[in-house]
């Protein structure tokens, strides 16, 4: 294979006595095997330059148009700048990356296939990719944008996705779709349009840190995903937020959903995992929706002005719901079944905007139970009218009723313990 012209000095020093002979005759061999090669933009000349490379040579892209595809089959770096444009015109994947340890850093990737069946992309890492670094691209006109398919322990870091607008949003592709990537993380990019922001299945151990996504489906969406971390994210205007579904032993923290349209945050079959520290707002339909996720901690999170503050349903057991603040929701619980259920921890419940409670040896806790969800509300979810009677003397003597002889209560929510203020770290702030 052609070495590089450009001599890099061993770092083994000059001595030549002894021993260092052999090490400074391979510290010569790598250096002279390892550089930088410029790469001039025209029809071809990145792949050639891909062909002639050696491992751990860096090709330097500058201002132009490099055509595609290109196969990346060696452990090289590929950095240029926005400026340096890889198009796929139209056809399948523009960059493949079949090596481990491969950087594409920098430049602007376009101009993909727009099919889905062979999985078209702007960068696809293969199985063979493992330790890739895709970093700082700007991906524009692509079905996909990454796409790690198999390869352990890549990072997709610091890129500006710009995903399909096709009005067929099944016909779209993702932003970042990972498939079988263990230790893989996603962090800190921009991603708009497209199908889902970041979409995941059949994995494990990955990490989504940071990452800000807009105008989706689900911004990021989990499936048969396990031991992973979901941290510190930025959906906005969204159909979903998080989508969390048959992944097991999940860390969901700090993340924000802002004017998601269906739900913040979707748990399904989502199971012994943490839920902390988020925080949904403005307006979506459900703040949380829990379907048959089981033993989860879901505490100190943030949910406002949803029609539904968390619907609760289909089964879902030993789940431990504390500390949350539940604030200005149309409707805070959304409880379908028949069971107790018992939403404090060591004296310790949630905050209910609604709760006309007193606390008279002012301990923080309120001096009654709360039950979000009596008899009343649930007429009210069977039959929506039944709201124009919410201030009549009938459904007064009710809640009167129900209140002093509680086996009149169906089963439902209860938080003993429910807090007089919002906790500190729930207050509002801006941004």
């Amino acid at each position: 294979m052609p070495c590089s012209a450009v001599y890099r000095r061993p770092p083994f020093g000059w001595c030549l006595t002894g021993g260092f002979l052999f090490i400074l005759a391979l510290g010569l061999l790598s250096s002279a095997c390892a550089g930088d090669r410029v790469v001039p933009p025209g029809a071809g000349s990145l792949q050639s330059a891909i062909e002639k490379a050696g491992a751990g040579d860096r090709l330097l892209l500058g201002p132009g148009l490099y055509a595609g595809a290109v196969v990346i089959d060696r452990s090289v770096e590929l950095i240029g700048t926005a400026a340096s444009v890889i198009d796929g015109q139209g056809v399948g994947r523009v960059i493949t990356v079949a090596a481990p340890k491969v950087v594409v850093r920098g430049v602007t990737v376009r101009n993909s296939g727009d099919s889905l069946a062979t999985e078209d992309s702007a960068i696809f890492v293969t199985a063979e990719g493992d330790g890739a670094v895709i970093e700082g691209n700007h991906l524009r006109g692509n079905l996909i944008g990454v796409y790690l398919k198999g390869p352990e322990n890549a990072r997709v870091r610091g890129n500006d996705i710009i995903g399909s607008t096709n009005p067929h949003v099944n016909d779209r592709g993702n932003g970042v779709q990972l498939w079988n990537s263990p230790g893989s993380v996603v962090e800190d990019n921009d991603i708009r349009y497209g199908r889902d922001g970041i979409f995941v299945t059949t994995s494990r151990n990955n990490r989504f840190l940071g990452n800000r996504l807009r105008d989706l489906r689900f911004a990021i969406h989990y499936m048969y995903t396990n031991d992973s971390e979901v941290s510190a994210n930025r959906s906005m205007g969204n159909h979903v937020g998080f989508a969390l579904m048959y992944s097991h032993r999940l860390k969901v923290s700090a993340n924000v959903s802002v004017g998601d349209r269906d739900r913040g945050l979707f748990l399904n079959y989502a199971n012994h995992s943490e839920i902390v520290g988020n925080r949904v707002t403005g307006g979506a339909e459900k703040c949380l929706f829990i379907y048959n996720a089981n033993v989860n901690r879901i505490h100190d999170n943030y949910f406002a002005d949803c029609r539904i503050g968390i619907h609760f349903t289909a089964g879902s057991e030993r789940n431990e719901v504390y500390a949350n603040a539940f604030v200005n929701n149309r409707t805070q619980v959304k409880y379908v079944g028949t069971r107790y259920i018992e939403w404090s921890l060591n004296g310790r419940g949630n905050y209910w905007s609604d709760n006309p409670a007193f606390d008279l040896d002012d301990d923080g806790i309120a001096d009654r139970p709360y039950r979000p969800n009596d008899l009343v509300d649930q007429i009210v979810w069977a039959h929506p009218l039944a709201k124009l009677l919410l201030n009549s003397p009938a459904v007064q003597v009710l809640r009167w009723a129900q209140s002093e002889f509680p086996s009149l209560h169906p089963g439902g929510v209860t938080d003993s313990a429910p807090l007089m203020r919002v906790p500190v770290q729930h207050e509002p702030r801006h941004g």
